[in-house]
């Protein structure tokens, strides 16, 4: 009898402490989402909070009754997405509602883990779903990223849907923006640019939209830091081997980051220079440009009503 009251004694100890030990985690983690939440409403409310807002306003990206999927790929720039629909809604100003989304294309076990630690950490009460796509467009020896992206883009898409979904929305930024535009001019030979929002040419009745069209990525990078957070970067195994390429001094150097180098480099000599970029998509002078395709693709040149 003694050694049984001593066995119930050692087991209930270490159940209170397997439980004490939860809470304390449990605790830590909640405190944490709250102190990335009062960030995002106190320091980082104009640079980040505001611009969001500002995007959404200026754009009309959200509209009562949205039901809106917020694509989450476990980098910095989705999952600040993530925490700004949520205070988002918190403001409850009109009637929407959103899922958060996570594909996974073949995360490694690591990386998933990465991922799904930072949901919880953060309170993101994401859905997950995995999709084979880095297996399938490993061996593509041209434009894999391209490729890619599109992939992942048509899965989300299509999850959104089955969800209830009309919108999805990614977390492209500011300078992603700009960006694009100077790799459409330097690589494609067309001037095109990322849009805020637009409609989906094979998912009928479903919209796309950048609601952190305004926000700086400097600014992402100051938040992330600034909370002690760590998230992914691209983590596909096409970008390790680049890297492993990178560590053996071969040239591997994407077009993109090549774009945001010359970008930065210019910015050093005139801060004016990103902005500039950015508004000139929007002060395009139709009589000084040799040709465009208007909505249809149908081409218009200077020459059709020159004289």
């Amino acid at each position: 009898m003694r050694y049984d009251n001593l066995f119930r004694k050692t087991i209930t100890t270490l159940l209170v402490i397997f439980f004490s030990l939860c809470y304390t985690k449990n605790m830590e983690t909640n405190n944490k989402a709250k102190d990335v939440e009062k960030s995002i409403q106190k320091k980082f409310h104009n640079a980040i909070f505001s611009k969001f807002c500002k995007a959404i306003n200026d754009y009309d990206m959200i509209k009562p009754n949205d039901k809106i999927a917020v694509c989450i790929s476990g980098g910095k720039d989705s999952m600040l997405l993530a925490k700004l629909f949520q205070e988002l809604k918190r403001h409850n100003k009109f009637n929407f509602e959103i899922e958060f989304l996570v594909m996974d294309p073949g995360y490694s076990k690591k990386n998933r883990e990465v991922i799904e630690n930072n949901l919880k950490l953060l309170n993101v009460p994401a859905k997950i779903f995995e999709t084979n796509i880095f297996e399938n467009v490993f061996e593509i020896p041209k434009y894999p990223c391209y490729i890619c992206a599109r992939m992942r883009r048509g899965h989300l898409y299509n999850m959104a849907k089955q969800l209830g979904c009309n919108k999805i929305a990614l977390g492209h930024h500011y300078d992603d923006v700009i960006e694009t535009t100077l790799l459409s001019m330097l690589y494609g030979g067309q001037i095109e640019t990322m849009m805020p929002k637009l409609h989906s040419d094979n998912f009928e009745g479903m919209e796309l939209i950048r609601p952190l069209y305004y926000v700086r990525e400097k600014d992402i990078l100051h938040w992330r830091d600034y909370n002690e957070l760590s998230f992914l970067n691209c983590a596909c195994k096409f970008t390790e081997q680049t890297k492993f390429e990178e560590d053996n001094n071969l040239s591997t150097t994407s077009k993109r980051k090549k774009v945001k180098q010359l970008i930065a480099k210019l910015a050093e000599e005139d801060p004016e220079i990103e902005p500039s970029i950015f508004k000139s998509t929007s002060n395009i002078n139709l009589g000084k440009i040799l040709a465009y395709k208007d909505k249809q693709g149908k081409k218009h040149n200077f020459l059709d009503d020159y004289d």
